[in-house]
């Protein structure tokens, strides 16, 4: 059996998006197909709800490119389980309230026991400093956190 893995909506957004003049933004971008053609098999890969919620905003030519994507790819439902989990990274600290989604995307993937979630967001999610203060408070709801990486993170080893 394959690791299980959530797909946060950043990594659409990348395999979609337009190229960047943006040397930072583009290198994700390559990384990105880099890790999306080379990787994504040896996983089982999820989505939730949200994260269609959210690729199906703006561009409508690349929200159409964004689902098109993720077409086939399992969708994990948001129940009560989660969303406590969720307002409990909120209340507890290491989230804040404004990043609900981001807290939203962690629960999800810990509820349903994704070993990763893979994201380039280092705001709010693949951000070491939170790293200590997000497993805290899973452990403390009973469950364990995933590896909160990004595809950098989950190239593997060169052969």
């Amino acid at each position: 059996m394959q690791a299980k893995l959530y797909l946060e909506t950043t990594i659409p957004s990348c395999l979609a998006g337009w190229p960047s003049r943006d040397l930072l933004v583009a290198a994700r971008q390559r990384i990105t197909r880099d890790w999306w053609e080379s990787r994504r098999s040896e996983f089982d890969l999820y989505v939730s709800e949200l994260v269609l919620q959210e690729v199906r905003a703006g561009d409508a030519h690349l929200a159409n490119q964004r689902l098109e994507i993720l077409k086939g790819v399992p969708i994990l439902a948001v129940g009560d389980e989660i969303r406590k989990l969720a307002e409990d990274l909120i209340a507890k600290g290491p989230i804040p309230r404004k990043a609900a989604g981001d807290a939203a995307h962690i629960a999800i993937a810990t509820v349903y026991g994704c070993e990763y979630l893979l994201t380039w967001n280092c705001r709010h999610i693949a951000n070491a400093e939170l790293h200590r203060a997000i497993r805290r408070v899973v452990e403390e709801s009973g469950y364990e956190v995933p590896s909160l990486c990004t595809p950098e993170e989950l190239m593997g080893e060169e052969q």
